[in-house]
């Protein structure tokens, strides 16, 4: 089932939550309304589920206005963050409750929770309470009870929010395994830009009410529609490069934005490098490139995370490189290095894609 949020408008007092958002989630799909805290995606996603009313706009199942209909009408599943699960009830009965409401037939309603917790591996708990399950096997079992009627739209407002980094991955990845076997259809909301793109289909950044950009996970990061969105995306540097001649400039340092983004005319404009998009070398031999002094180097991970001050700018830099070039260059902290950008992105105040 495909669901549409047109031009959604609510107010909460002078607040202006959303501001004429349009959302279309096709029928399979798992988009991600991604972007920082008050920005309005779980408002949205309330909207969408009935718990809240817009003051303007419209929300469509297939071709159909929904927009004043009730929560339970919709037959939509919600997960919170916070899982929400009984507690003087055990998993089974948990998982059950709403096919209980629902007037399900007792043998059925035994076999879809006995298919549930065989699907996310909990069938062996199904007797016990939510308190003696750890804070992912909770959240499995609030995913299951919210896909226990059936539904066929599916929303969940940051449900990993409350667990550690370990399960966070596992659960996501499972999530992803679970959407691919059941193509429901699906919205997320997370501030975590790592969730996101693991497991969605279409990402839809937000601030303040408003949508930035909606695409790919690849459009959104290789494409991103304008500074916030690439701000949001990463740990990004940020210049404050001189645009002289057309040319874009950071000290003796030419930005390699690209054609298309020189700007005529002269002046200043802010310039976005991501850290695997600058380099490091022990010389100046290839040009183009400043000065810095290695200020922390992390190199836990998959890359190496180097911290480097340009101290003639007052700048601080982040810079990835992989583990071999890190072996390579032997770095140390309070050793001279040379940076140079690879690509940058630079956009104009009324810049869009």
């Amino acid at each position: 089932m495909s669901i549409r949020a047109v031009n959604i408008t609510k107010r909460f007092g002078k607040f202006v939550a959303l501001d004429g958002v349009s959302v279309d989630v096709p029928t399979g799909s798992l988009v991600a309304l991604l972007g920082p805290s008050g920005s309005g995606k779980t408002t949205l996603l309330r909207i969408i589920a009935g718990l809240e009313t817009p003051d303007a706009g419209a929300v469509q199942s297939r071709d159909d206005d929904i927009t004043t209909h009730s929560a339970r009408d919709r037959n939509v599943g919600f997960v919170f963050q916070h899982y929400a699960l009984f507690r003087h009830m055990t998993v089974f009965e948990n998982v059950a409750f709403g096919l209980r409401v629902r007037k399900w037939p007792e043998a059925k309603i035994r076999d879809r929770v006995s298919e549930l917790l065989k699907l996310v591996r909990l069938d062996e708990k199904a007797r016990l309470y939510p308190p003696e399950l750890s804070g992912g096997q909770r959240q499995r079992i609030a995913l299951i009870r919210a896909l226990a009627p059936e539904p066929p739209v599916l929303l969940l407002d940051e449900p990993f929010g409350a667990l550690d980094a370990k399960v966070r991955d596992e659960l996501r990845h499972w999530l992803r395994r679970f959407h691919d076997e059941s193509h429901v259809t699906t919205i997320f909301v997370t501030h975590d830009q790592a969730e996101a793109f693991e497991v969605a289909d279409q990402i839809v950044v937000m601030d303040k009410g408003k949508i930035e950009q909606a695409g790919t996970p690849e459009e959104v990061f290789h494409h991103p529609k304008n500074a916030f969105v690439m701000d949001f995306l990463g740990n990004v540097n940020v210049f404050r490069a001189q645009l002289k001649d057309g040319r874009v400039l950071f000290g003796d340092v030419e930005m390699p934005v690209g054609a298309n983004r020189k700007a005529s005319g002269d002046g200043t404009a802010d310039v976005y490098i991501r850290p695997h998009e600058l380099d490091l070398a022990r010389t100046a031999d290839g040009g183009n490139c400043l000065l810095g002094k290695v200020v922390h180097i992390n190199p836990a991970g998959s890359v190496v995370k180097v911290r480097v001050v340009a101290e003639d700018f007052g700048l601080m830099l982040n810079v990835d490189i992989s583990p071999e070039k890190y072996r390579q260059l032997t770095l140390r902290a309070g050793e001279p290095v040379y940076v140079s950008p690879k690509t940058a992105k630079m956009f104009e105040p009324d810049y869009a894609i």
